[in-house]
């Protein structure tokens, strides 16, 4: 079955004051881990560039029932460790979920070079 619309997760969030570092590492794990998921194409963090710390976190997956897999992965394998985002985050995410057709992530070859 070929893929024509995949769901873009995004989540825009901050750390807790003196939590910076950590909250970022725990972003880097979580999306690592993605990343090696099955129905996972692609996951990332960003961060702002005004030194505010504020991380934009995307993850691509394949479909619905991808994203619940391995959200719920997380959460009992990461979550339990480590305790969860929620105790470093510096407020409430904004959260979003977005069908965005497959064909429309490609990077054009004269932009990667």
């Amino acid at each position: 079955m070929d893929i024509i619309n995949v769901l873009v997760e995004t989540v825009v969030c901050t750390g807790a004051e003196g939590k910076g570092a950590r909250f970022k590492r725990m972003l880097e794990a979580r999306q690592e881990y993605k990343r090696r998921q099955d129905g996972c194409i692609a996951a990332w963090i960003g961060q702002s560039i005004d030194g505010q710390g504020l991380f934009i976190v995307q993850s691509v997956f394949a479909d619905k029932n991808s994203w619940k897999k391995i959200s719920q992965a997380i959460s009992e394998i990461l979550d339990t460790k480590d305790g969860g985002l929620e105790s470093v985050f510096g407020g409430p995410p904004l959260v979003g979920m977005f069908e965005v057709p497959l064909d429309s992530l490609e990077i054009p070859d004269s932009v990667k070079s």
